[in-house]
């Protein structure tokens, strides 16, 4: 028997945050990642990123990046972006650059 997929009024609705990290040199997104999480899971828990859904994309350029995310949880998830002031061993700043509902307009915008 087939699993049917779930139909659109069912689908957890999403947006994508683009954000860039200021920083002295590159970093790269497995570090950026690490950190991020770490900030999410202080600010919202275990339970709150669970539900936000946060799924960190593959696209790394230039210090930027994009997270997938629930749209309730948008504004939750670009608080605890801001909240992030070292990656590893170096100061940074993270700043949410744009959201959107389009993966591609995410990406022809800000990349």
């Amino acid at each position: 028997m087939k699993l049917r997929p779930l139909i659109p009024s069912l689908r957890e609705k999403k947006r994508y945050i683009a954000f860039e990290v200021y920083t002295d040199g590159k970093i790269d997104l497995d570090h950026a990642k690490k950190s991020i999480e770490q900030s999410m899971k202080g600010f919202l828990g275990d339970l709150g990123m669970a539900r936000a859904g946060v799924l960190f994309l593959n696209d790394w350029k230039q210090n930027r990046g994009i997270i997938k995310v629930n749209t309730k949880y948008v504004d939750d998830i670009k608080a605890s972006l801001a909240l992030v002031q070292e990656l590893g061993s170096k100061k940074a700043i993270i700043r949410s650059i744009g959201v959107s509902g389009a993966l591609e307009k995410i990406r022809s915008s800000y990349f």
